[in-house]
């Protein structure tokens, strides 16, 4: 390969990752600080409902995904990578930007919740163009013999976010008093995620379309929501079911996981962030090296054998925690999971992206996604929250993961055995 075309190769992996970790590490802070908004935003009549209503918050924005999946991902199949990546990080920018700086509820009333819906809003819509247009342009700036690798770092940029998010909310609730984290100390995580946002933008701003992409402007179909259902819509119901998996396992097992353990197992506040930090930094390590080993043996089959195997051990472990909570047990629990879902986490960018050629895969991405995303993982934390309520048991989070891992399983097997090589077939071997 080309210096240039490893620089280029480069200036895309960072463009795709970085605006990827802004979402996540947003969303992460939102979901990771919902026991301190639900006091401030959300005051009730009992802390169950006042958290409730702030996991409803952490899901309206999902409603709003769909949405941008469709408007941002015709936009980035039209107007190129680079100009729908830049708008989508300013965008979210914005949202956030609403978060950090809402006044509370004690002194605005019902505008304060309203600030934060809107931010919400307004980041949802934009995260729906997010992984579509990164992911397609990760695949497509990849050599075709390590596009498991390179499609990696969609999965593993979002394991580096929950991870600074989870750093991040363990410093505040351990370095802050319980008034001063109320007061100002919840908004730090905010603030410090707007930083990243200008950056973003830059890098987006100055990065070139995709090979694949211009070829597909001249040579390929103009993309529409038609052509996406007429053409490929067996790919975006196997899209759309691998998804599932990993919206479940990571609203559920990741993102509400301390909210799990301070309001069900009953366990330290601050120490409950220790199990979301050993069980992103895995991820973020281990996601990478099984996106290149599925460049060896096929993503296919490791994508079932890690869906298998967590669906395996999933129950036996909550049931262990549950019977007896501690936080060297819940560290380990999120160890074990956190490494068998490497094994579908790293390939899962690339499985899904070559479901569609280069004219529509940012939207085919987008709605495939999104909408799993939505239904599946936005109000999983308050589905959750009311299962457990409902059943009295604090196992009732394994069974909704189960269902997911079920459904991902059936989508996988039957993903076609196609590879959309774009223009790989016409370069030089890297």
């Amino acid at each position: 390969m080309a210096p240039a075309s490893k620089s280029l190769n480069t200036r895309a992996v960072v463009a795709a990752v970085i605006g990827n970790a802004l979402e996540w590490y947003d969303f992460t802070v939102f979901g990771f600080l919902s026991v301190v908004i639900a006091q401030l935003f959300f005051p009730a009549g009992s802390d169950y409902t006042s958290l409730l209503l702030t996991t409803a918050t952490f899901g309206v924005a999902f409603v709003m995904r769909p949405i941008g999946a469709i408007v941002l991902g015709l936009y980035a199949d039209r107007a190129g990578r680079k100009a729908a990546l830049s708008l989508v990080i300013a965008l979210m920018t914005l949202g956030m930007l609403l978060l950090a700086i809402a006044p509370p509820y004690s002194a605005i009333g019902i505008g304060a919740p309203l600030m934060i819906v809107l931010g919400r809003l307004l980041q949802g819509f934009s995260v729906g163009g997010e992984f579509g247009s990164s992911t397609a342009l990760l695949i497509e700036a990849a050599p075709f013999s390590k596009r498991g690798f390179y499609g990696s770092w969609q999965m593993a940029s979002q394991a580096a976010a929950l991870l600074l998010g989870a750093l991040v909310g363990a410093a505040i609730s351990r370095g802050l008093s319980p008034d001063a984290l109320k007061s100002w100390g919840w908004r730090v995580p905010f603030v410090m995620g707007l930083i990243i946002g200008p950056i973003g933008f830059y890098i987006r701003r100055h990065l070139a379309d995709s090979e694949a992409f211009l070829h597909a402007q001249k040579t390929a179909r103009r993309a529409t929501l038609g052509e996406v259902f007429k053409s490929h819509s067996r790919d975006v119901l196997c899209g759309l079911g691998s998804v599932i998996a990993l919206t479940v396992t990571v609203y559920v097992l990741i993102s509400y996981l301390p909210t799990f353990a301070v309001k069900q197992l009953k366990l330290p506040y601050a120490q409950s962030f220790y199990a979301a930090i050993v069980g992103n930094l895995l991820l973020m390590v281990l996601s990478p090296v099984a996106g290149a080993w599925s460049d060896r043996i096929g993503r296919k089959g490791l994508s079932l054998w890690s869906l298998g195997i967590t669906l395996a051990i999933i129950y036996p472990l909550f049931a262990w925690l549950a019977a007896e909570p501690s936080v060297s047990k819940l560290i380990l629990v999120q160890a074990l999971l956190s490494t068998t879902l490497s094994g579908y986490y790293g390939p899962f960018g690339a499985l899904i992206a070559e479901l569609f050629p280069a004219n529509v895969r940012s939207i085919g991405l987008s709605l495939a996604y999104n909408v799993a995303v939505m239904v599946f993982g936005g109000f999983g934390p308050l589905l959750v929250t009311w299962l457990i309520d409902t059943t009295g048991s604090p196992l009732a989070p394994t069974y909704y993961v189960m269902s997911g891992l079920v459904l991902s399983i059936v989508a996988v097997a039957c993903i076609p055995g196609k590879r959309h090589a774009d223009l790989d077939a016409r370069r030089k071997p890297a």
